[in-house]
């Protein structure tokens, strides 16, 4: 076996997919290969990070606060009801992304267009929407997984504080209150960015 140059193994793979030009190829390497990405393609990949985030924080988030409120319950049984209200906290973060990826999902269209059928058929519009739909999702995902660690930790520390003095909860559970909202500041901001957003 001998190894194809350049030029021979460009001609093979462009003979099967016409999808990229061979010169614009050679011209400006990995960029025509990352600009011919189908847009349709980058706003999958936007809506699947906006759910997979937002319950990974959410997880995280529970399981910070799980372990801590399992623990100080033993020796203080009357922090378990209250202390809920941080799980259903890190809960909320996980349906913010489930939100966001249903408002997205309506934007994506009917999953492609049969009158493209190579790099050059894209249209400004596309990848407007493409790339709109794709930092939309990011931006609720990264917001929500700092969000769900945020309150993760926030209820750690209030089911730890609320079993050694019963008036720490109230103060706690506003702090916690403020933590939830990032994340709510994040899908407004994920909105705002897909509003005008949607595959022609």
């Amino acid at each position: 076996w001998v190894c194809p140059s350049s030029n021979q193994f460009l001609s093979r793979t462009m003979s099967l997919h016409t999808w990229v030009n061979a010169t614009a190829l050679e011209d400006n390497g990995w960029g025509e290969i990352i600009g011919c990405v189908n847009p349709q393609s980058w706003a999958a990949v936007g809506i699947g990070l906006s759910i997979g985030l937002s319950v990974v924080g959410a997880a995280w988030g529970i399981l910070l606060t799980g372990g801590s409120l399992v623990g100080a319950s033993v020796k203080a049984p009357r922090i378990r009801s209250k202390n809920l209200i941080s799980i259903i906290f890190c809960e909320a973060v996980a349906i913010y992304g489930v939100i966001m990826s249903i408002i997205l999902i309506s934007k994506y269209g009917t999953g492609g267009d049969a009158d493209v059928m190579s790099c050059n058929d894209l249209t400004t519009e596309m990848y407007f929407a493409g790339f709109g739909i794709f930092w939309s999702g990011v931006t609720v995902g990264l917001s929500n997984l700092a969000c769900g660690v945020c309150v993760g930790i926030t209820g750690s520390g209030c089911a730890l504080a609320h079993a050694q003095q019963e008036s720490m909860f109230v103060k706690m559970l506003i702090v916690e209150i403020f933590g939830s909202a990032l994340g709510l500041f994040g899908v407004i901001v994920g909105i705002i960015m897909s509003t005008d957003a949607a595959f022609p």
